[in-house]
C-alpha cells in the first residue's frame, strides 16, 4: 500500500512538472503586444456608407470602386518564388521578403487563426502555429483584429465559407472570386454578400496604397478616415515608419506578398514608402495589411521574420505575435482531395484510375444506361448478369453455355437445353433426369414424362410421341418381348 502511494505522488509529481514547463515554454514565447500600429481606437473602419465612397472618388474611376483582374494559370512553374530584399528607406535600411503566388485560385487561401471557427470564437494564434497545422509553404498574417477580445475585424471568407461580414464598413478589400477574379478596393455588403460569382478567399485591410498602378493613398485617406486612433489619426497611421504588410497582384495575375520588418517610429517603412517600392517592383493594385507587431512571414512553418514585440518573459528578446487571419501559401489541391478514391491529385488536378472519369474521378466511363436492364457499371466496363454476354450485356449465353460471362458448359444429353442463368437441364420429351440422360419409364412419354400411354394389350409407347406401333430400342425392347412371351405361357397354363 506505501508502495503505491509513492508511485501516485511521483506520478502527479511528473505531471505537475511537466505542466509548468509547457507553462513556461508558451510564456516564454509570448509577446507583450507592445509595437501596437492601430488605424482605429473605437471600433474598426469609417463610419459612412459605400455611396459615400463611390461619390467621393475620381471621376475617371466612375461608379466602382473596386478593380477586379484576371489571375495567372501558368502551369509548370513552382507555386510561388520568394526572395528576401534589402532596400534603402528614408528611415533607412529595410528588411523584407516578397512572394510571387503563381495560379493564386488554386494555391492562396485565407485562413482563420488556429483553423475553422477561429473568428467564431475570438482565438489568437501565432502564424507558425496556424502555418504549421495548415501545412502552408509560405505564410503571412492577414487582416486586423481587436487586441483586447481577439475579434476578427472586417470581412472574413476563408475557402469558400462566409465567416463574417463586416456589414459594409469601408475599408479596402482584397478578394478572390470562384472564377479566379482577383478584387481589390472598396465593396458594398451586396458585393461581398453577391452568391452568382461568390468570394472564395476575401480579407479586409486599411488604405488602399496602388489603384491601377498609381499611388492611391490620399483618395483612400478620404474614404477610410474615421475619428480617433489608437495611435493617432489615420494620417499618422500611414506616415509613421514600422514593420509592414500588404498585398497585391502584378501585370501577369499573380499575387505578390510583401513583409517587412521594422519598430513602429523607428525603422521601417510608412505607407507612402511600401506604395512607392511596390510600385517599382510592377504591382498594379495593392492594400494595406495589418503591420507593427503582427508583420509576420513564416516558411515551410518556421518564423523567417523579425517580430518587434518584446517577449514577455523577457523583454531583452523579442516574439512573434499571436494574430488573427493568415495567407497561406500551399501545394495545389483537389477536390476532393482524394479525388473520389479513384485517381490521384498532382499539380491540382485528378488524375483518374481507369474505368474513371471526371473533374473528381467521380463518373464511371460506363454509364448505367450503357449496359442495359442485365449487367452493372464497373471500372472495368459492364459486368453481365449471369447468362448475358456482350459490351452492353445485350446478348443471352449461346446455346451450351451458362452462367456468369457464359463461361460455363452445358451438360444436358439427348438434345436438351439448358438454362443460361443456372445451367439446369430443360430435356426434349421421352427424356428426364437432372442432364436429360434417362428414358422415360415404360408407360409414360412426353415432356418430363408427364403422359401415360395408353396402348392394347399394355404395350408400350413410343417416349417420345406415345405412338403405340412403337420399336423400342435394344434392351428396352428385348426386356418387353420377354415380358409379353411369359404372360402368354402363364395364361396358356392356366387354360
Amino acid at each position: 500500500m506505501a508502495a503505491d502511494s509513492v508511485k501516485c505522488a511521483c506520478f502527479w509529481s511528473l505531471l505537475l512538472i511537466l505542466c509548468l514547463r509547457v507553462s513556461l515554454a508558451k510564456n516564454y514565447r509570448s509577446s507583450l503586444d507592445d509595437d501596437l500600429l492601430l488605424p482605429y481606437a473605437n471600433g474598426h473602419g469609417p463610419a459612412h456608407s459605400h455611396r459615400h465612397v463611390r461619390d467621393c472618388q475620381p471621376i475617371i474611376h466612375g461608379n466602382t470602386t473596386h478593380e477586379s483582374s484576371h489571375p495567372s494559370h501558368q502551369t509548370g512553374q513552382p507555386v510561388a518564388k520568394s526572395n528576401v530584399f534589402v532596400t534603402k528607406a528614408p528611415s533607412g535600411w529595410v528588411y523584407g521578403r516578397l512572394t510571387v503566388v503563381h495560379d493564386p485560385l488554386q494555391t492562396l487561401s485565407v485562413l482563420e487563426p488556429g483553423g475553422p471557427d477561429g473568428c467564431k470564437n475570438n482565438h489568437r494564434v501565432s502564424v507558425e502555429e496556424t502555418a504549421k497545422a495548415a501545412g502552408c509553404l509560405y505564410a503571412q498574417n492577414a487582416g486586423f483584429f481587436n487586441t483586447k477580445s481577439g475579434q476578427c475585424l472586417g470581412n472574413v471568407v476563408s475557402n469558400g465559407r462566409l465567416v463574417q461580414d463586416s456589414g459594409g464598413v469601408q475599408n479596402a478589400q482584397f478578394g478572390i472570386r470562384r472564377d479566379g477574379s482577383l478584387i481589390f478596393g472598396y465593396l458594398s455588403q451586396e458585393d461581398v454578400l453577391d452568391q452568382s460569382n461568390p468570394f472564395v478567399q476575401l480579407v479586409s485591410g486599411v488604405i488602399w496604397l496602388l489603384r491601377d498602378s498609381e499611388i492611391y493613398i490620399n483618395q483612400s485617406l478620404e474614404a477610410e478616415c474615421g475619428k480617433s486612433q489608437e495611435t493617432g489619426n489615420l494620417s499618422y497611421f500611414v506616415n509613421v515608419v514600422s514593420a509592414r504588410t500588404a498585398v497585391g497582384h502584378d501585370g501577369d495575375g499573380n499575387i505578390i506578398l510583401f513583409q517587412i520588418d521594422g519598430q513602429t517610429g523607428n525603422r521601417g517603412m510608412n505607407l507612402w514608402d511600401v506604395a512607392t517600392f511596390l510600385k517599382e517592383q510592377g504591382v498594379v493594385n495593392a492594400i494595406n495589411l495589418d503591420g507593427g507587431g503582427s508583420s509576420t512571414c513564416v516558411i515551410n512553418g518556421s518564423l523567417a521574420s523579425y517580430p518587434s514585440d518584446h517577449c514577455t518573459s523577457d523583454n531583452r528578446w523579442r516574439c512573434g505575435r499571436d494574430v488573427s487571419t493568415i495567407f497561406c501559401v500551399h501545394q495545389k489541391s483537389c477536390k476532393p482531395e482524394n479525388c473520389s478514391g479513384h485517381g490521384e491529385c498532382v499539380d491540382g488536378l485528378c488524375r483518374c484510375g481507369r474505368g474513371w472519369q471526371g473533374e473528381a474521378c467521380d463518373s464511371l466511363l460506363c454509364q448505367p444506361s450503357q449496359c442495359g436492364s442485365h449487367g452493372v457499371c464497373t471500372p472495368n466496363g459492364c459486368v453481365c448478369d449471369a447468362g448475358w454476354r456482350g459490351e452492353n450485356c445485350s446478348y443471352e449465353c449461346v446455346r451450351g453455355f451458362y452462367g456468369d460471362g457464359c463461361n460455363h458448359t452445358c451438360s444436358c444429353g439427348n438434345g436438351g437445353s439448358c438454362d443460361p442463368v443456372h445451367g439446369r437441364c430443360a430435356c426434349p420429351p421421352g427424356f428426364h433426369g437432372d442432364t436429360c440422360d434417362q428414358v422415360c419409364p415404360l408407360g409414360f412419354f412426353g415432356l418430363s414424362c408427364a403422359q401415360e400411354c395408353h396402348c392394347e394389350d399394355l404395350c408400350p409407347c413410343d417416349p417420345q410421341t406415345g405412338t403405340c406401333n412403337a420399336t423400342l430400342q435394344g434392351e428396352t425392347n428385348y426386356t418387353i418381348h420377354r415380358g409379353q412371351w411369359r404372360r402368354l405361357l402363364s395364361l396358356s397354363h392356366s387354360s
